[in-house]
């Protein structure tokens, strides 16, 4: 396993590019599976779970060519299906959480769709029910082994309908309407997420010859059509990248510009962290935060109470981002309360900032309090592993503002979310070493 050596404690300085968005890339890429047609795709990710996921692909007999670097087209005119049955297959298709979402595609076009129990994060329950719900709605039959822990749906064909979903699962909701588009009627989705990578899957797919109205509101209206063709499709900015940035830039006291982050796609994120007394400033289509060398305060509710930053399916705040949020607050003045609602695990690697000297009480497996050092107190560095991405990347963040030398193991972790980060975060001044 490799490990990050971080030299902590000095002020960064540059511009620095967010990479296309990974949530985004998982639902784009399972969609080629639509169309036997040519799908090109710019602003790919070069992260392990998207490559994962593209060799995935591979196997099933998709023909992948890398036209450059983030560029790659897709051709599925010869899948093999024999592939979903195999023991290879029950074994490829458990490293990645987004390989739930073939399933949706293969079922519109080829009646049957299997996938073993996904992976990912071990940050507490994720549950599958949204994604097969919809499914046996649209006509499906639901098979499962529990031996194999083996998940498999079945029709001669899909009939549109009305849904109310329980959840606004986005990967649930991007699933049922791969599926959808290819039905025979009007399909109604109600309480189906509407970020803006879903967003970006729907038009995707109407510029295929799909018919989806309602693109961005919680209910998506979809009339099924016999068949797609190809498109060209460029990513988003991965907007949890953007706020690992803003979130770096001020617990090291520098100035950073971040540059084309689709403002209009970041909804919230921007007054989240402004809340924290952090300067966030739009120049054009950039981010540029000012070198907080006074440090930053966290605001009040306007009845003195203290300020709490929760989680909520979009347009709320992405919980993809609460780690980072959590991290920023070690070092503001005031007091936060983090309530992170969606998983029950992920607040557990607080226990690594309570090691660095942190002031966090951890409530229960959803909430934290934090007290701000307001840089009174230095971070202390120390040797930690990373549990899953997003945690990981709060723990780099506070190693590069802690006084010292830090070492973080299973960085593969924070591979699996963040290209090259070590490159690019020695390009704008930081002090990290990868050590194989």
């Amino acid at each position: 396993m490799g490990t990050f050596k971080i030299e902590g404690g000095h002020q960064l300085k540059g511009s620095i590019q967010p990479q296309g968005a990974k949530n985004e890339a998982l639902q784009i890429l399972c969609a080629v599976l639509l169309t036997p047609e040519l799908v090109t795709i710019n602003n790919i990710p070069d992260i392990i779970d998207v490559n994962k996921l593209i060799n995935l692909l591979r196997k099933l007999g998709v023909k992948v060519e890398k036209i450059n670097n983030g560029s790659y087209t897709f051709q599925a005119d010869e899948v093999d299906l024999d592939y979903l049955e195999s023991d290879a297959f029950k074994v490829d298709g458990r490293g990645l959480r987004g390989s739930i979402m073939i399933v949706g595609p293969l079922l519109a076009r080829f009646g049957k769709g299997y996938i073993p129990k996904p992976g990912g994060d071990k940050i507490g329950r994720r549950r599958l029910d949204t994604h097969f719900e919809g499914l046996i709605n649209l006509g499906a039959k639901f098979k499962y082994s529990k031996e194999d822990q083996f998940y498999g749906v079945e029709a001669e064909y899909l009939t549109g309908t009305y849904m109310l979903l329980e959840e606004a699962s986005v990967t649930g909701t991007a699933n049922i309407v791969m599926a959808a588009v290819l039905a025979r009627g009007t399909t109604t989705i109600y309480n189906a997420a509407c970020e803006p990578y879903l967003q970006q899957l729907c038009k995707m797919l109407n510029r295929m010859g799909a018919k989806i109205s309602g693109v961005g509101s919680n209910m998506l209206i979809i009339e099924g059509v016999e068949a797609l063709g190809g498109t060209e499709h460029r990513m988003l900015p991965d907007m949890i990248e953007i706020g690992s940035w803003i979130g770096l830039a001020a617990m090291t006291k520098s100035e950073l510009t971040i540059s084309n982050v689709s403002w209009n796609d970041l909804g919230v994120i921007p007054s989240v962290f402004r809340k924290l007394g952090i300067t966030v400033e739009k120049q054009g289509d950039d981010i540029h935060i000012p070198a907080h060398t006074n440090g930053y305060e966290i605001q009040s509710y306007i009845d003195g109470s203290i300020l709490t930053i929760s989680d909520a399916p979009w347009p709320g705040f992405t919980p993809d981002l609460l780690s980072i949020i959590l991290v920023v607050a070690t070092q503001a003045r005031g007091s936060v309360l983090i309530h992170q609602k969606m998983f029950e695990s992920r607040l557990f690697f607080v226990d690594k900032l309570i090691d660095m000297g942190a002031k966090i009480i951890l409530c229960d497996p959803h909430r934290a309090t934090v007290i701000g050092h307001d840089f009174k107190s230095t971070l202390k560095a120390t040797t930690m592993t990373s549990p899953d991405i997003r945690a990981g990347v709060s723990l780099l963040i506070a190693a590069l503002s802690a006084k010292g030398t830090s070492t973080i193991q299973n960085i593969e972790q924070i591979d699996r979310g963040y290209e090259n980060i070590d490159e690019r975060l020695r390009a704008i001044g930081a002090k990290i070493e990868r050590v194989e």
